[in-house]
């Protein structure tokens, strides 16, 4: 039986995807048709198929391509799955015990925060973040940890307005300049925090994980009751609690056959 027609254009489109995925920045079609041998005409054809689809970002300023989220969730989708939360169940549980507050596994789905798994200590408190519990990526340190780690492109391509910055609380970023000084402050920091931008009294440190591609596809956090009464953040960055949490990250990386 001979090969379909349409096999020769998916093996193409996957390629397009692989050499994205390879590079730190978007690139243009040319470099994608030279470092495949396609003819540029088959290159636009299948980068405009892929971008309708969701797994190509097109920035027509710069006349570049990069990943899009589709191709970020479909990433991330593989390792939500029992890989991931078996890997990391030990891991949280160990955590909570040295901690004594509440931890939690989240990746990414879009613009949102999503948790899948959550280690109570013995004397837990309250929180909104259960399992199953969406909430804006840009609020929580879970998914401002992961991305701080992302592609300007990609980060851009998650919040292309100011519609997409909900505020919970009177606390976080608005707007997309805003955001990316916090991302750039806490990718320096090593880690990130949110105080007061989900839950009124309540503050998390979140670390991210990485997959084989250096990529963020995960997040470890803790959360715990602390308030702050000054309108702005009190800028306490909890160090002590950091090194543990990022060490639970850098494990779990391994684990996964990641690197940072």
């Amino acid at each position: 039986m001979g090969e379909s027609s349409d096999v020769p254009a998916l093996r193409r489109g996957l390629a397009i995807l692989s050499v994205l995925a390879g590079r730190a920045g978007p690139v243009s079609a040319g470099v994608i048709a030279r470092e495949l041998a396609l003819p540029r005409s088959t290159t636009y054809h299948l980068l405009s198929e892929l971008v309708a689809a969701g797994f190509v970002t097109h920035l027509p300023e710069e006349r570049r391509y990069g990943l899009g989220v589709a191709a970020f969730e479909l990433g991330s989708a593989y390792l939500r799955h029992d890989p991931l939360e078996r890997l990391a169940g030990p891991l949280l549980r160990k955590l909570v015990d040295q901690v004594g507050r509440t931890a939690h596994l989240g990746v990414l789905h879009g613009d949102e925060s999503l948790y899948l798994i959550k280690e109570r200590p013995s004397q837990p408190q309250t929180l909104v973040t259960e399992v199953g519990v969406r909430l804006p990526g840009q609020l929580t340190a879970s998914g401002r940890s992961m991305l701080a780690h992302l592609p300007a492109a990609q980060v851009r391509a998650l919040f292309p307005s100011t519609s997409r910055f909900l505020l919970r609380t009177e606390r976080g970023p608005r707007n997309l300049p805003e955001l990316r000084r916090l991302l750039a402050a806490e990718r320096r920091l090593g880690w990130a925090v949110e105080d007061g931008y989900v839950t009124a009294g309540f503050a998390s440190v979140a670390a991210p994980v990485f997959d084989y591609n250096g990529r963020p596809t995960a997040s470890i956090s803790v959360t715990f009751r602390h308030v702050c009464d000054t309108p702005e953040p009190c800028g306490r960055t909890w160090p002590d609690l950091a090194h543990q949490v990022r060490r639970t990250a850098e494990e779990l990386t391994t684990r996964i056959g990641g690197h940072g």
